[in-house]
């Protein structure tokens, strides 16, 4: 070190010294700039919210700062102008089980008693209400018969309706219903039959009553695999699940037709290569994640929002990438103003492709810029965007295709309350369960399907050994053809 050299007593010694003290300067700096961008890497890592990354909101430490208020719109709060409204709707006469009249029996006015016809429409009062629930048991009672030619007893045998185990159908899909749309325990699930249906139930039972109908409802899922594979686009997404402890992947694909989960001991590409099919010929909306990189750019859609985050992670880590996102997130408002124009006017489409070019040839720029801005972090991430260059703009070209992945998202948060309430499964047959319920009751609600009469139609015909009921919609019958006309 130089605090321990001697003083340099000739000309020759003060210049070694010089060169000395030069190179430990040397050595001083690039030690200072390592250690900067350690503490900077550190303070990134830290730094990570539901403003920079796919973090929930609930998982925000207390430092992280609060999101900006919205502009003010000058709206009153509340349901707007023109706004539909939303009221409970009045029972038509022929669903009503019971009318009661009432007669006024004096005048409002002048107190003379009133004996006459009605004037006018009478105003509707409903009231609904719940009738006491309690569940029916009907006992079969299989009777012997000693037949007088030989002696042999017979036992009768149960009809084919009656269901050859301690429950129904209707009972069987609830129990399933509550535990897998509603995610009760099954010790929940017991205390409901109990309390509210009067059908006191053991947790075993429940637990056999979820895994029959999971293994009903195996033969339309698999069908809704089929038709997921059909698709002219679909979205994906994947997030952690625990199996008896074990780390798995529950993944999901949402189409307009049906919305199918598996759960994978994988994240690999293999998983949703299986789940579309190896020759996919629709679009894929998706995150940047490796596994969906098999389909070529020209056949995806990356999510702006998981971009929106990224932009933002660049400005929060600061140095030069900072510059670099807040550019390309100003872009980012412009299109996404451009997008919500569109969607309130799909008539404007060519005006919006003309506005997005222009967007997409700024953006281009930027990213450029940060291939140059010195930091590694930010090179690599625009790096990275460029190769998916065509995958960012699908959107723009090819109608009905989202920016967003906002549909698959929104189908995991069932998925992700279940887990958190759960803590997973612990077998096999609770993965089928899953999955199963989950895919159908997504599926159910996109064609506005009640989930319990549907899983009621399953396990009745299930028990009776008749066809499973499909959940996709039946294909339009082709129309007989005409009959030709006969020449004159």
């Amino acid at each position: 070190m130089v605090n321990d050299t001697p003083a340099p007593r000739t000309l020759e010694d003060a210049l070694a010294l010089l060169d000395m003290v030069w190179a430990e300067l040397v050595a001083l700096r690039a030690e200072n700039a390592q250690l900067r961008a350690r503490v900077q890497e550190l303070e990134a890592r830290r730094g990570p919210n539901s403003t920079n990354s796919s973090r929930p909101p609930s998982s925000d430490p207390p430092e992280t700062p609060s999101r900006p208020p919205a502009p003010p719109t000058g709206r009153r709060r509340g349901g707007q102008p023109g706004h539909p409204p939303h009221q409970r709707a009045v029972v038509p006469p022929e669903q009503v089980d019971a009318v009661v009249v009432h007669w006024p029996t004096h005048c409002r006015q002048c107190t003379a008693r009133l004996a006459g016809k009605a004037v006018g429409e009478p105003v509707r009062h409903q009231v609904t209400e719940l009738p006491p629930v309690r569940a029916i048991v009907t006992e079969h009672q299989l009777q012997h018969v000693r037949c007088a030619a030989c002696g042999t007893t017979t036992c009768a045998v149960l009809p084919a309706e009656v269901p050859a185990g301690a429950f129904g159908p209707r009972l069987q899909a609830t129990v399933a219903v509550l535990a897998g749309r509603y995610r009760l325990s099954r010790r929940e699930v017991v205390g409901v039959c109990t309390d509210v249906l009067g059908a006191p139930l053991a947790v075993g039972s429940v637990d056999r009553l979820c895994q029959a109908t999971a293994t009903a409802l195996a033969g339309p899922v698999a069908d809704l695999q089929a038709a997921v594979q059909q698709a002219p686009h679909a979205h994906a997404d994947e997030t952690s699940w625990r199996e008896a402890g074990q780390r798995r992947w529950l993944w999901v694909v949402v189409t307009t037709l049906a919305t199918v989960f598996t759960l994978a001991p994988s994240r690999g590409r293999g998983v949703i290569q299986g789940l579309l099919g190896a020759r996919f010929a629709g679009y894929l909306i998706s995150d940047r994640w490796s596994a969906y990189t098999w389909l070529h750019p020209t056949q995806r859609q990356v999510c702006w929002a998981h971009l929106k985050r990224d932009f933002q992670k660049l400005v929060d880590y600061g140095g030069p990438g900072r510059a670099i996102g807040r550019d390309a997130l100003r872009l980012l408002r412009g299109l996404f103003g451009a997008w919500a124009d569109l969607r309130a006017d799909p008539t404007q489409r060519p005006r919006f492709v003309r506005r997005a070019r222009q967007y997409q040839w700024r953006l281009r720029r930027v990213l450029e810029q940060g291939q140059r801005c010195g930091c590694d972090k930010t090179a690599n991430f625009c790096t990275a965007l460029l190769k998916l260059w065509p995958a960012l703009w699908t959107f723009v070209t090819v109608p009905g295709i989202e920016p967003t992945n906002n549909a698959a998202e929104q189908a995991l948060r069932p998925a992700v309350l279940w887990r958190k309430g759960s803590f997973g499964t612990q077998s096999a047959g609770g993965n089928a369960f899953v999955t199963r319920l989950l895919s159908v009751a997504a599926t159910c609600k996109q064609h506005d399907r009640s989930l319990l009469a549907y899983v009621t139609g399953v396990c009745t015909a299930a028990q009776r050994g008749q066809p499973i009921p499909s959940l996709l919609p039946a294909p339009p019958t082709a129309l007989p053809a005409a009959p030709a006309a006969h020449a004159a």
